[in-house]
């Protein structure tokens, strides 16, 4: 892979010696297998990428956020109809003294 500093992205193009040597600087073991796999994955993501560079994107504002123009996609909390407290326990499958009975969560 090539950094070309004056156009602040990379050359699409990924050698598997660059791949052997970022997995030792990263203390990662990768058999031959591995790294022609990893390889073939990110030259595949690298083509992506240059394949999106041809979109025109010429007069098209930047979108910083998909919900921008939505003003709120909350409602107000309102209190409904709430159950009995019988109706609430019938629907649960263990319950105790006016309590639901859940597993325990510690173990002593």
């Amino acid at each position: 892979m090539v950094l070309y500093p004056f156009t602040g992205g990379f050359v699409s193009k990924l050698d598997k010696k660059t791949l052997q040597d970022l997995a030792e600087l990263c203390k990662i073991h990768c058999s031959d297998e591995e790294i022609e796999k990893l390889h073939k994955n990110l030259q595949s993501i690298l083509n992506y990428i240059d394949h999106l560079k041809e979109v025109d994107t010429e007069g098209v504002e930047i979108c910083n956020h998909v919900s921008e123009t939505v003003s709120t996609v909350m409602r107000e909390d309102e209190v409904g109809e709430m159950l009995s407290r019988e109706t609430f326990l019938e629907n649960s499958p263990s319950h105790v003294g006016g309590m639901i009975r859940v597993p325990p969560v510690i173990k002593f």
